[in-house]
């Protein structure tokens, strides 16, 4: 009689699945682009039948539009927590509450966003929003994701700037408009990025904060801290 013992396949919950192929969509197209999403392309990913891909997502269109719903709404949680932030996330990092721009402020929540939106980790959610807008014309499904994703972070910008406004940190006669001045700049700096390899000068790079400093009647370099 034989001591082995078979094991048991282990089969993922479908939330556990349909999670798994959400999340493997956004990765491909964050690095390559949403028209390289196919039914067939995720299965090879993750090394299993299309129908299975198919069983959760009947149409391409579908899965398209999860895909970026789930990365931007990832970004905007990583560039901009809310009031709360993530677990365990920068709950201590002002203990002095003198609003340096190192803890959990408006001014410093604000600061870091900023410095987390340069560099190459965040050109890759700009060309991903930037190929999303476009092929929203045509994609109803998509459309309606680049909607819901562009309220989302337009109102957690908004909720942001009426904060420091009501608490004194910032001076602007309408955080509305603020918010979605900042976020034409730092789509017009993501466009830049898409089409420009060369290194751009600090003028330019800063635009979104110059914009801000502006805007919320700060001096310059109040909102400019460590990446």
């Amino acid at each position: 009689m034989s001591s082995s013992v078979q094991r048991k396949r282990i089969r993922k919950s479908p939330e556990a699945r349909r999670a798994e192929i959400v999340d493997t969509a956004a990765a491909v197209a964050l690095a390559e682009g949403l028209e390289c999403l196919t039914l067939r392309r995720i299965a090879e990913e993750l090394a299993v039948r299309p129908g299975l891909i198919s069983h959760y997502f009947p149409s391409v269109e579908d899965l398209v539009a999860e895909a970026f719903g789930t990365a931007a709404g990832a970004e905007l949680e990583v560039l901009l927590p809310g009031a709360e932030g993530p677990p365990g996330a920068d709950k201590d990092a002002d203990k002095d509450g003198d609003g340096d721009g190192d803890g959990p402020t408006p001014a410093g929540r604000l600061a870091r966003f900023f410095a987390r939106t340069s560099g190459e980790d965040y050109d890759a959610i700009s060309r991903l929003w930037i190929n999303a807008r476009h092929l929203s014309r045509y994609r109803p499904l998509l459309r309606d994701r680049v909607a819901e994703q562009e309220a989302a972070w337009r109102g957690r910008l908004h909720d942001l700037i009426r904060e420091g406004a009501a608490c004194g940190e910032f001076r602007t006669e309408d955080p509305y408009v603020t918010a979605i001045q900042i976020l034409v700049v730092l789509d017009g700096l993501g466009a830049h990025a898409n089409t420009e390899d060369r290194g751009r000068p600090e003028a330019v790079t800063r635009m979104a904060v110059t914009t801000a400093e502006r805007e919320l009647g700060l001096p310059r370099g109040a909102l400019t801290v460590e990446a």
